[in-house]
């Protein structure tokens, strides 16, 4: 085509909104026919309309001649389309163009800002705005309050956009805006305008006991509308509610108009936070600020505990422990009463001397605490009998046709103490002083069956004897080669570190002792934890799933095992302390089926299913081990976050192996290609969208233990009760034929007798714990076998005399030292001498 040239171009239409719109051009050309003709382009504000609806047509005007018609229809024209139009069109390297026409709009108002619904408080200003746009231009604005004017056009609130600012509404009410140009008058939407109360002033206790708060407030202005009732909550103070209404203690609805409440059965001397919000009928007020009020101080729950006395030179000596339990107050002192009788208050010290300068034949004596509130209960009466000095320790007699001796036990055996132990491996004495309550004598310590064995140790059942009872306890035990010299102090120090311990989801170190093996030079360490009756996560998992009676395990449970281990790992690594081997068969269960974290520190597990030894690397758990920590043996609490995620998986799949198919030396290169753990078919979006957190390749944008403790406590809270808790499998793995009960519980048989053995013909050593208990040992026993220890708590003791038969080598010196027998009452029913 040749000789283009426009000869119509678009023309200005003044159009309104939704309206049709036709735009035209038309130019002239020569050409063949068999030449096709050349597109028109449209374009708006210089720029070219690609989807444009455009229809094109040409017309022969003469043989060579011709005319191409372009037309751009606008079925329902909007704002967007408003602006200037031409048309264009190329012929080899030429552009021609038409001359410019354009759209405009005209119409009534329409809204970009509308009145919408909101809430404010009675009596306190607030603003509404309201926004609307020809053209034509201008546009001006009426307010309507329940559809009553409230300005003019004149107004200067009226110009668009528009803010009407209110100094307080008493009332609900509904505002809506009218905006005007010259083409009429379009309404806007109405907002509705809540009236609420102002929040409770003046919260303050008028009352405060020992287990109550009685509290008042002034209720806020509602406005035209009656306060109807009111709310009050309290909680322990400093504990955080956004986790769950659980955490409240006190939630309850006040009618009024009585503004006063009394919150009851409180724990004394503790501090609370109390809020309070009232409510009209058309809605709660803002709660008030949290304030902090404590109750009155009570006495003490429990007696002193562990009261002994013990004979020395003309006194007696009395000594005891702060009494367990809640003090109910700050605790001032401690009242001795003892003789004829004297009431003595020793102040906080925990000792008291009785001068027996008058003969006695015996001395009676108790103890209690006392807070600002009074006298706590007395601990149970304890009488110190003296015995005639001249009084031979050695009795012998005849028993049954044999020479026996009557020994009246004053001392223990002298063995190597755990002191001297420890000053031959020279360590400190500020080490030592730390380990004091750490360190359990080895003859304490009764050791049963194997429960599992691995190439760093061995698991076994045992007994620990305390003073009071006999306690059921999981013992490891640790092959010499893995614990140098250099290595035994830093065995210690994380001994006493772990003994500070105390969470419900972190496993308890009970005690340490060092068991001398002959042929080593350095003992042996024995770690002491308690006996958890389900044992560990994982067998139970796979129990639930490939026993012999499978049982589905509901999402419940799972999510609770998934927090429990939460709050453990939050617990530890608030503590600074990197577990480095978190997984599912180091959680323990215990008898409440909560989870505890095990194996850190110094019980770290003795089995090697699940590791893997790179080079002269030490074996490393590959499969839950972080992949910096695989690269560069880097060790923070965010890898621990990724051992997290996996064991999270591990419960998820109910005690499958992570990886499988892929081999322990393939992970580094598995984990580098992006691979993770797949989403277990049953599990959560949301349970597992939190393990994948867990995975992030950059250690700092992975999770903290306490986000992931509060978004499994909610996931658990959001979750609904199981249909059946029957189905709920309690599996109990332990195959003993007999249970001690929960650590730190007595001995179901109801008796603290002692452990000893039978069939001895010889005895080589007697050890004295405590009186009327006495434990046999041979001077290098390292496994006393349960079933004996066990079979002989049925056998008869003396309460004050134990018989052995009389050995003949036996160098015995009599000891006509005064000796002394302390006896406590301890059914309540002896009354002091005076009483």
């Amino acid at each position: 085509y040749g000789n283009l040239e426009f000869v119509k171009s678009p023309t200005t239409v003044i159009s309104s909104l939704g309206k049709p719109v036709t735009l035209q051009c038309k130019l002239n050309g020569k050409g063949s026919e068999d030449v096709e003709s050349p597109d028109v382009i449209w374009l708006k504000d210089g720029v070219p309309l690609e989807h444009a609806e455009n229809n094109q047509y040409q017309v022969l005007t003469g043989s060579n001649s011709r005319t191409i018609i372009s037309t751009l229809r606008i079925e329902k024209v909007q704002l967007p389309d408003m602006g200037y139009y031409k048309c264009a069109v190329r012929s080899g390297s030429n552009e021609t163009f038409s001359d410019e026409g354009g759209i405009q709009l005209e119409g009534l108002p329409h809204f970009s800002l509308e009145p919408y619904h909101m809430t404010v408080v009675a009596n306190v200003s607030f603003s509404l705005h309201c926004a609307a746009h020809g053209p034509p231009e201008p546009v001006r604005v009426i307010w309507l309050q329940d559809g009553h004017p409230l300005n003019v056009l004149t107004d200067p609130v009226a110009l668009s956009p528009s803010t009407l600012n209110l100094t307080g509404l008493n009332r609900t009410s509904t505002f809506s805006c009218e905006a005007q140009n010259r083409k009429g008058v379009a309404s806007s939407r109405s907002g509705t305008i809540t009236v609420l109360p102002n929040k409770p002033q003046d919260v303050r206790a008028v009352e405060i006991t020992q287990s109550a708060l009685h509290l008042s407030w002034e209720p806020g202005f509602g406005g035209t509308y009656q306060i109807v009732n009111c709310s009050v909550q309290a909680k322990h103070s400093g504990e955080s509610i956004i986790a769950g209404p659980h955490q409240l203690i006190h939630n309850q609805t006040v009618s009024m108009p009585r503004s006063s409440h009394i919150i009851k059965d409180l724990e004394p001397h503790t501090l609370y936070a109390v809020r309070v919000a009232c409510h009209s009928s058309q809605g709660p007020s803002d709660w008030s600020p949290w304030v902090e009020l404590r109750t009155k101080e009570g006495v003490p729950e429990n007696p002193p505990a562990n009261v002994t006395a013990k004979l020395n030179g003309t006194e007696v000596l009395v000594m005891w422990e702060q009494p367990s339990g809640k003090l109910n107050g700050q605790l001032q002192g401690y009242m001795v009463e003892y003789s004829t009788p004297v009431v003595v208050n020793t102040g906080l010290g925990t000792e008291f001397a009785i001068n027996l300068s008058v003969p006695l034949s015996n001395v009676s004596f108790r103890v209690c605490a006392y807070t600002g509130a009074g006298q706590g209960p007395w601990a149970p009466i304890q009488t110190l009998t003296l015995n005639v000095p001249g009084e031979e320790a050695f009795e012998p007699m005849m028993e049954s046709g044999e020479l026996v001796v009557r020994y009246r036990a004053r001392r223990s055996y002298s063995r190597r103490t755990t002191e001297a132990t420890l000053n031959s491996l020279g360590i400190s004495d500020e080490l030592k002083q730390k380990l004091q309550d750490v360190m359990v004598d080895r003859h304490k310590l009764t050791l049963g069956k194997t429960l599992g064995e691995g190439e760093f140790g061995s698991v076994m059942e045992g007994l620990l004897t305390q003073e009071e009872f006999v306690l059921k306890v999981a013992v490891k035990t640790m092959k010499i080669a893995i614990c140098t010299r250099s290595e035994m102090e830093d065995f210690l120090r994380e001994a006493a570190c772990m003994k500070e311990f105390d969470h419900p989801n972190v496993m308890r170190l009970l005690g340490v002792c060092l068991q001398t093996v002959e042929s080593e030079g350095y003992p042996s360490p024995v770690v002491i934890l308690p006996y958890m009756k389900h044992g560990d996560l994982h067998s139970y998992l796979l129990y639930s799933r490939l026993g012999d009676c499978p049982v589905y395990l509901p999402s419940q449970m799972l999510v609770k095992f998934m927090t429990d281990i939460a709050r453990g790992m939050e617990y530890l690594s608030n503590k600074n302390f990197i577990h480095r081997d978190l997984a599912a068969r180091n959680c323990m269960l215990n008898e409440n089926m909560n989870v505890c974290v095990a194996d850190f520190g110094l019980s770290k597990k003795i089995y090697n299913g699940d590791y893997y030894r790179q080079g002269r690397i030490s074996k490393m758990p590959v499969k839950w081990i972080a992949i910096e920590s695989l690269a560069d043996r880097v060790y923070t609490t965010k890898s621990d976050v990724w051992s997290f995620g996996v064991t999270m998986w591990e419960i998820a799949t109910r005690g499958q192996t992570p990886y499988p198919g892929v081999e322990n030396s393939e992970i580094y290169d598995y984990l580098r290609q992006g691979n993770r753990l797949k989403q277990p078919p049953d599990c959560l979006d949301s349970i597992y969208s939190l393990m994948f957190s867990c995975w992030l390749l950059s250690p700092k944008d992975r999770p903290s233990f306490e986000s992931l403790r509060c978004e499994l406590e909610k996931a658990l809270e959001d979750l609904p009760d199981p249909q059946d808790p029957d189905e709920i499998l309690y599996v109990n793995m332990d195959e003993s034929s007999m249970e001690l009960g929960a650590v730190g519980g007595r001995d179901p048989t109801g008796r603290s007798s002692p452990l000893c053995l039978k069939g001895l013909e010889s005895v080589t050593t007697v050890e004295v714990h405590h009186p009327n208990r006495y434990v046999l040992c041979p001077q290098h026993e390292t496994n006393r076998t349960l079933s004996d220890s066990m079979e002989s708590l049925d056998m008869p003791v003396s309460s004050s005399t134990a018989t052995l038969p009389l050995q003949s080598s036996c160098h015995s010196t009599p000891n006509r030292t005064p000796t002394v027998e302390l006896l406590e009452d301890r059914n309540g029913s002896k009354k002091m001498p005076w009483q």
